[in-house]
């Protein structure tokens, strides 16, 4: 008898990245164009009105989440049982999976319009929502894959917890999936993020454009150090991000870096988002991204240089003592000067 479909669902949701139906609809209809899934059933299963008959929604459901399970185990199993089972994978943990199910459930209450098939609201006066799925697109720093492009996956949802807009970014390099998360700061005229490793030291900071709504793509700078470089060269390169209809598994199981000369259009094609007109938009793509020969796309801090010059200054600073301090005087303006008062 199925059970807890509502917890397992908004469970499912959490895993995969979706924060909409219509996110969690597009997953089903990813691996099975004639799924009978669908958002209107899906409202009421969310709701715990009702459950899924067919045995063939279960066995989607089994390969949107890439379980060893069968689909009668899906259906019968408890929501702690599909929660223990999702958590053994390395990228998710219980708690976060718990924190984001309960956001989902919680995004639309029963009986009311959940986003999916509301009225549009106008968007003038609005900021953007940035929730959603985007395929990420920048230069890859390290030195082992020059002159190659990297793509990765940004996931971007309130955090029930704080109610701010959070982020979590991830690559998926030779060495395994690499995450870092963060918060969303959308201003009048910029959108930023820190994303942070959860259990390490390394950061990476986006400066980008402020979209307008629907906010279905983000641009701008990305900024950090390489991590599979011998020397960890602070970077700056240009990213683009594409918001993707629905979340993609390649995104969590293909290599990060590209093949040299790799046609994004192609790529974005394989992850769900198809573009008219693909030679324009490949074009615009590519000098978005400052592909074209002559064009700066990357800027490195130069390791050679910096050791030389710090060799110098250091020498010079441990050779004797520091010069005193010189004391701050206040200027008219309310500024400060350097000197004797």
């Amino acid at each position: 008898m199925p059970r807890e479909i509502d917890r397992k669902l908004s469970l499912t949701a959490a895993a995969i990245g979706a924060y909409s139906r219509k996110d969690l609809a597009g997953a089903f209809h990813a691996v099975n164009p004639a799924t009978r899934f669908d958002i209107g059933r899906a409202h009421k299963w969310l709701q715990g009105r009702a459950v899924p008959r067919s045995g063939d929604i279960y066995a989607d459901w089994v390969a949107v989440l890439g379980l060893d399970r069968t689909a009668d185990w899906l259906a019968e199993c408890s929501a702690d049982e599909l929660l223990q089972e999702l958590s053994r994978r390395p990228d998710l943990d219980a708690d976060t999976l718990q924190r984001r199910a309960q956001g989902f459930l919680r995004s639309a209450p029963a009986g009311a319009g959940t986003g999916d098939d509301a009225p549009p609201r106008p968007a003038a006066a609005e900021r953007p929502d940035l929730s959603g799925v985007y395929a990420c697109y920048s230069h890859a720093w390290s030195h082992y894959f020059p002159g190659r492009l990297i793509r990765g996956e940004l996931v971007v949802a309130p955090d029930p917890a704080s109610g701010r807009l959070a982020a979590q970014y991830a690559e998926v390099l030779p060495t395994g999936r690499y995450v870092v998360e963060g918060e969303v700061r959308v201003g009048d005229r910029f959108v930023q993020l820190e994303a942070n490793e959860r259990h390490g030291s390394a950061c990476f900071q986006f400066s980008l454009f402020r979209p307008p709504p629907p906010a279905s793509l983000l641009a701008g700078r990305m900024m950090g150090a390489p991590l599979l470089s011998p020397d960890p060269e602070p970077t700056v390169t240009r990213s683009v991000m594409l918001r993707l209809p629905a979340p993609s598994p390649v995104l969590r199981t293909a290599e990060a870096y590209l093949p040299a000369g790799a046609s994004l259009v192609a790529d974005l094609a394989a992850l769900g988002l198809d573009l008219a007109e693909p030679a324009t938009t490949e074009g615009l793509l590519g000098e978005l991204l400052g592909r074209r020969q002559g064009q700066g796309t990357m800027d490195r801090m130069p390791v050679g240089p910096y050791r030389q010059l710090l060799a110098r200054l250091d020498s010079r600073w441990l050779s004797g003592p520091p010069p005193p301090a010189r004391p701050l005087r206040v200027v008219r303006g309310g500024g400060r000067a350097a000197g004797p008062d």
